[in-house]
């Protein structure tokens, strides 16, 4: 069925999540019990969150059993803490995802990229500089109507 996700990467993916949950968690005022791995068994869910506060998270793809890109964590970790506010998948809900994945965008810590897209292709963008106001003439203009 695929690979076993090794300790070693299992824990890094596990300690970054932690952090960055408590990091968005903390900034929306939102408390939950744990943030843990879903058991590597568990093929028809990305995460769940349970009423007490217990998130799990898949952290390895079902086919190919290799680690899901932490965009993809994050995006299933935004999901499960909006639920932590909002227990079903309302308008409300959906908003405040939207508004927890934002926050972990503006943060650098959601970072998706297009299908086809390698890391080595990213580019900054760079900030968009306002255009020169143009030089206005010393006192009232008259407003030309033809």
């Amino acid at each position: 069925m695929g690979e076993k996700l090794d300790r070693k990467t299992r824990n890094e993916l596990m300690t970054r999540l932690n952090r960055d949950a408590r990091f968005i968690a903390t900034h929306f005022e939102l408390r939950y019990r744990a943030i843990e791995a879903e058991r590597a068994n568990v093929k028809n869910r990305y995460g769940v969150c349970y009423s007490d506060g217990t998130i799990k998270i898949r952290l390895r793809h079902v086919t190919t059993g290799k680690p899901l890109k932490y965009s993809s964590l994050v995006a299933t970790l935004c999901h499960e803490l909006a639920h932590l506010r909002h227990f079903n998948h309302g308008l409300r809900f959906r908003s405040f995802n939207q508004t927890l994945l934002e926050f972990a965008r503006g943060h650098g810590i959601y970072q998706p990229r297009r299908v086809n897209e390698k890391p080595t292709q990213r580019v900054a963008v760079p900030e968009r500089t306002p255009a020169p106001k143009p030089s206005e003439p010393d006192g009232p203009r008259q407003l030309t109507l033809f």
